[in-house]
């Protein structure tokens, strides 16, 4: 009897671009932000780069907010994929907190627990980073089982994707703060037999080192 073939689903998680708000407000799923022409540049130039994979991704999933969709148009058009809209890729509902200004929330006394225990912390009327890191995993683990020992495109935000970057990694969720996730920064995360294997996080140039070893 032959051996089955190990899995190892690749999957490519992008940041959207820079919007015109990005580290002044806390946009969350407000509608109507676009990115900023920098923004724009650097999807183009993610683009290019996923273009020039030696393995080329299948599908391409994304969040349903403006500036996801947008950071996944160059991406679609370059690789010939249909972007799919997921919302288990949805940005972290911030309930009354979204579209406040991160100046105003950094007084809050809730700020501490937002960066130090994030797993205590509810958004009044929204959701939870437990929720969250839950959501987007659950959301990840079903694209991998989709598109078995292939590679994708999943196009989300900054806390999701460190949420799903750190539990990859085994790291708890009160530590997730200590991760960067910038604009248009690829991380990248294999799905096999066993468990996760985290091959890049924030990577805004190269992408030879998320080819398996």
């Amino acid at each position: 009897m032959m051996a089955a073939t190990p899995t190892f689903t690749t999957i490519l998680l992008v940041r959207h671009g820079t919007t015109a708000t990005t580290g002044l407000v806390l946009p969350g799923r407000a509608p109507g932000l676009h990115l900023a022409a920098k923004g724009v540049a650097q999807a183009e130039a993610l683009a290019q780069r996923l273009g020039d994979l030696g393995r080329k991704p299948v599908a391409l999933y994304v969040s349903p907010l403006e500036r996801a969709r947008e950071t996944a148009a160059p991406i679609a058009k370059t690789l010939a994929l249909r972007p799919v809209v997921d919302r288990g890729l949805l940005e972290c509902d911030f309930g009354t907190w979204t579209g406040k200004r991160l100046s105003q929330l950094r007084r809050k006394p809730e700020w501490r627990t937002v960066q130090h225990a994030p797993s205590t912390f509810h958004f009044p009327d929204g959701e939870s980073f437990t929720e969250m890191q839950l959501r987007i995993w659950s959301c990840l683990e079903q694209l991998a089982k989709r598109h078995r020992n292939k590679t994708i495109v999943v196009v989300s935000h900054a806390d999701p994707i460190k949420a799903a970057v750190t539990y990859a990694q085994g790291v708890p969720l009160d530590l997730f703060q200590r991760t960067v996730i910038s604009t248009c920064s690829l991380s990248a995360l294999a799905f096999t037999d066993g468990q996760p294997v985290v091959l890049c996080v924030n990577n805004t140039g190269s992408l030879k080192e998320i080819a398996p070893s």
